[in-house]
């Protein structure tokens, strides 16, 4: 008699607003224990995403007749080199060009108080000053690395130890790990794995073409920053490399060190490296890029700057490096899903 009284909805619907009460009372704690949690997964989380973006260059190197081992070798060992190289030059490099940069901003104001009569002592002296001082702090960094780095990033050293050795099992385990997946998905719903299996197929498409690129954009940026004598032709190089994976604003953060940097040097220099910045950006734009990602990954270019923008505006570098994945993601998802949506929409207007 009394249960049948009970409205078991109610309770239901009081219960749900008790427990969303308890939540929102104790977001704080719960969003700092999943930051946490967070924190300590990361190495593994990071170490899975690069096994994951580096398979398709294993695929690549397996098709062309290198066994698996030495595949996952071969990229180990180069990833390790990359790391080394840029450690090894880019800090003395960085020296000698602020260095030299110091030495033109002297001779340069010097110059403009002798032709035009300006006494510009002052802000000589300041900015001198200033140079110096940046200079004195990279010289003191690059004298004592190796103890500043054990001392002050001991817990990023230890993180980077962890995703390394995680990304290398991850790299090795990654077919079984594929495989696995996919039965789980099969034995749940056939049309789920197809949505997973296309979604995986548009991110692979991505990430095979930005590695190919990027190895394109290391070797035509050296080898042109080297034929017209700049003295960082290596590190542009690599700058452009790295910079690849910033759409459009990456080239462009490129391009105006490579000026700056020229123009420490001299005019000639200065002009080669605007002609290099004006004219190759246009041929990987429309020749190369459409080529190396072909027509699976072609997105607008308004709506390519769109995301990246959104992306820097809500997660700062780690969000302009992952929105295009992400959008082409949401973009996947609404052409999987778009015959489904349009269905519902004939019966809203039916029922309407």
């Amino acid at each position: 008699m009394f249960q049948s009284r009970l409205n078991y909805r109610l309770i239901n619907f009081l219960a749900l607003i008790a427990l969303v009460y308890l939540l929102i009372t104790s977001a704080g704690l719960w969003v700092g224990i999943l930051t946490r949690i967070i924190s300590l997964l990361s190495p593994f989380i990071v170490g899975f995403a690069f096994a994951y973006a580096f398979t398709p260059l294993v695929r690549w190197l397996q098709k062309n007749g290198f066994g698996k081992t030495f595949s996952i070798l071969s990229i180990i060992f180069g990833i390790l080199l990359f790391l080394g190289l840029i450690l090894w030059i880019t800090l003395p490099l960085l020296y000698d060009q602020l260095s030299l940069l110091v030495k033109m901003v002297v001779e340069l104001t010097n110059n403009l108080s002798s032709k035009f009569d300006m006494n510009l002592g002052t802000y000589e002296i300041t900015i001198t000053d200033y140079l110096n001082d940046i200079l004195k702090e990279i010289g003191t960094f690059a004298s004592s690395t190796g103890i500043n780095v054990v001392n002050k990033s001991f817990g990023f050293i230890g993180k980077f130890i962890v995703g390394f050795v995680a990304f290398i099992y991850f790299l090795i385990d990654m077919d079984k790990i594929r495989n696995s997946v996919k039965e789980w998905l099969k034995s749940i719903s056939t049309r789920s794995f197809e949505y997973i299996r296309l979604m995986d197929e548009e991110i692979t498409n991505y990430l095979k073409g930005l590695e190919i690129f990027m190895l394109i954009q290391l070797f035509e940026y050296s080898l042109l920053f080297l034929i017209v004598g700049h003295p960082n032709w290596l590190i542009l190089g690599i700058l452009a490399c790295i910079t690849t994976v910033i759409p459009y604003f990456g080239g462009l953060i490129t391009n105006i060190i490579a000026i700056i940097l020229a123009s420490v040097v001299s005019t000639r220099l200065m002009i080669c490296t605007i002609l290099i910045c004006l004219i190759f950006p246009q041929v990987d734009g429309y020749f190369i890029s459409p080529r190396v990602y072909g027509k699976t990954n072609n997105v607008n270019p308004l709506v390519t700057i769109m995301v990246v923008t959104v992306g820097g505006s809500l997660l700062g570098i780690p969000g302009i490096i992952i929105a295009l994945p992400i959008y082409l993601l949401i973009r996947t998802t609404y052409h999987f899903f778009k015959p489904d949506i349009q269905k519902g929409m004939g019966i809203v207007k039916q029922n309407i």
